[in-house]
C-alpha cells in the first residue's frame, strides 16, 4: 500500500504530461459548467434546462479538446471562440451580440483571476511557469484555487444582482460599439496573459497584481459605460413616448371638448328621432356617434401607462395615427401586460410593424376602412394572442403564396415584409402565425407560447 501511494505521489509530483493531459478533459468540463453559470447570471438567463445545460458542456468541452489537440496556438483560441459564439446562438436562442458577450465573458473573468493569482501562487510553492503546466498536483491545485474564485464571483453577481438583460434592446450603432469594446478588451486580455505568462519567472508579483488591477478597471469602466449608454437610449426613448402621449392627449382634449360643445345638439338630434319614432334613422345615428366615441377610446388606450414598452408604444400610436390621417377606423383593445412578453421585443416589434403596414395599405384600398388590433392572454391556452385584421379588396388572396419570397399584390414592393415575418415565426419555437380570410376581415393571429 505504501508503496502504491508513493507511486501516485510520485505521479503527481514530478513531471508527467500524460496526466496533465488527461486530467485536461474533466477540468474543461468543470471550467465550461462555471462559464455557463457565469454568464447565465450576468446575462440573468433563467430558463434554461438540463438538457440545454448537458448539451453545451459536453459540446463545449469535446470542441475544446479537439481544437488544443490538433490546432496551434493561437488558432485554437480562435475556432473554439467562433464555435462557442454559434453553440451558444443555436442551443439558447439568444441573439449575436449576446451570445458573443456570453462567449467571451468567461475567459475574461478567467484571465482576470489568472493574472490575479499565477505569481503569487508561483512565489509561495517556488516553482516556474513550465512546473506549473508540466507537474499535475501543482497544475490540479491552481485549477482548483481558480474554480473556487469564479464560484465566488457568481455567489457575489447573484447576491448583488449585477446582471445586463438589455443588450438586445439597443440599435445596430450602439450594438457596434459594445461589439467594437469587446472585441479590443478581449484581445487585450490574450495579449495580457501570454506576455504574463512567457516574463512570469522575472515579472515582480507587484507588476502583475498592477497588471491585474489595470485590466480589471478597464472592463469596470467599459461595464459603466455601458449602463451609461443604455441609460441614455431609454430616456431618449421615453422622451419619444412622452411627446407621441402628449399629441394623443391634444387631440383627446380636442375631441372631448368637441363633444362637450355638441352635447345639447346630440342629445336633441337623438330627442327627435324619439319623439318621430324613426328608429332607423336613430339606429343610423348612433352608429355614427359610435364611431366618434370609439375613436376617444382609442386614443384613451394609446397610454404608455397601460401599453408597458415604450418602443412598442411608439409603434401602436405611430401606426394608429398614420391610420386615422387617411380615414381608417381604428379599434384598439389591449389586455397584455407587455414586460412579461413570450418573445423578445426587437423581434416582435419587427412582426407588429409588418403586419400593421400591411393592415393599413389593405384597408386603404376598400370603401369601408377598418382595422381591428387585439392584445389579450389567453389562459386556457396558456398563450398570448395579437391579432391583426383588416377589410380587404382583393378576396382572391392566397394566404399561402404571399409569404412567400417576392410576392407582393402592391406596386414597387419587393415582397419581403412577409417573408422576414414567418422567418423571425420560424425562429422562435414558441410562436405561431396563423393567417385567415373571410367575406369583410383579412386576419393574422400571432401566437406566443
Amino acid at each position: 500500500m505504501e508503496v502504491l501511494l508513493n507511486n501516485i505521489w510520485m505521479a503527481l509530483s514530478t513531471p508527467n504530461q500524460d496526466l496533465v493531459n488527461a486530467s485536461a478533459f474533466p477540468f474543461l468540463i468543470l471550467e465550461n459548467y462555471l462559464g455557463l453559470l457565469l454568464f447565465a447570471s450576468i446575462l440573468d438567463i433563467k430558463k434554461l434546462s438540463s438538457k440545454q445545460k448537458i448539451l453545451y458542456v459536453l459540446l463545449s468541452s469535446c470542441e475544446g479538446i479537439l481544437t488544443m489537440k490538433f490546432l496551434p496556438p493561437p488558432y485554437n483560441t480562435f475556432v473554439n471562440f467562433i464555435f462557442v459564439t454559434i453553440l451558444i446562438y443555436k442551443l439558447f436562442n439568444l441573439g449575436w451580440l449576446k451570445s458573443f458577450f456570453a462567449t467571451i465573458l468567461p475567459p475574461i473573468i478567467f484571465g482576470l483571476l489568472g493574472l490575479l493569482i499565477s505569481s503569487p501562487y508561483l512565489n509561495l510553492l517556488h516553482i516556474t511557469a513550465e512546473d506549473l503546466v508540466s507537474i499535475p498536483i501543482y497544475k490540479m491545485t491552481y485549477n482548483i484555487i481558480m474554480y473556487i474564485l469564479v464560484v465566488l464571483v457568481i455567489l457575489i453577481i447573484k447576491i448583488c444582482n449585477l446582471n445586463i438583460n438589455f443588450l438586445e434592446d439597443i440599435n445596430t450603432k450602439n450594438k457596434g460599439i459594445i461589439f467594437a469594446n469587446l472585441v479590443l478588451g478581449f484581445l487585450t486580455l490574450i495579449i495580457q496573459s501570454f506576455i504574463t505568462f512567457y516574463y512570469i519567472d522575472i515579472l515582480p508579483t507587484v507588476i502583475t497584481f498592477l497588471s491585474f488591477i489595470i485590466l480589471l478597471l478597464y472592463f469596470c469602466i467599459s461595464l459603466y459605460s455601458l449602463t451609461s449608454l443604455m441609460k441614455l437610449t431609454q430616456t431618449t426613448r421615453k422622451l419619444q413616448s412622452a411627446e407621441e402621449y402628449n399629441h394623443s392627449l391634444r387631440i383627446l382634449h380636442d375631441n372631448v371638448r368637441g363633444f362637450k360643445h355638441d352635447f345639447d345638439n346630440i342629445v336633441t338630434t337623438i330627442g327627435g328621432y324619439i319623439r318621430t319614432n324613426d328608429m332607423k334613422g336613430l339606429e343610423n345615428y348612433y352608429v355614427q356617434l359610435e364611431d366618434d366615441c370609439q375613436r376617444v377610446n382609442n386614443l384613451y388606450i394609446l397610454n404608455p401607462e397601460l401599453i408597458n414598452n415604450d418602443g412598442i408604444y411608439n409603434l401602436l400610436t405611430k401606426k394608429y395615427h398614420e391610420a386615422d390621417s387617411k380615414d381608417i377606423k381604428v379599434n384598439i383593445t389591449f389586455l397584455l401586460d407587455l414586460s412579461k412578453l413570450n418573445m423578445k421585443i426587437y423581434p416582435f416589434a419587427r412582426i407588429l410593424g409588418i403586419l400593421l403596414d400591411n393592415a393599413i395599405e389593405a384597408s386603404n384600398e376598400c370603401d369601408e376602412k377598418i382595422i381591428n388590433i387585439t392584445f389579450r392572454n389567453d389562459t386556457n391556452n396558456n398563450r398570448q394572442l395579437i391579432l391583426v385584421e383588416n377589410t380587404y379588396a382583393d378576396k382572391n388572396v392566397d394566404t399561402e403564396k404571399i409569404f412567400e419570397k417576392g410576392v407582393s399584390g402592391k406596386e414597387n414592393h419587393t415582397g419581403l415584409g412577409l417573408w422576414e415575418v414567418r422567418k423571425i415565426v420560424k425562429k422562435n419555437k414558441n410562436a405561431n402565425l396563423f393567417t385567415s380570410k373571410n367575406n369583410k376581415f383579412f386576419s393574422q393571429q400571432l401566437e406566443l407560447y
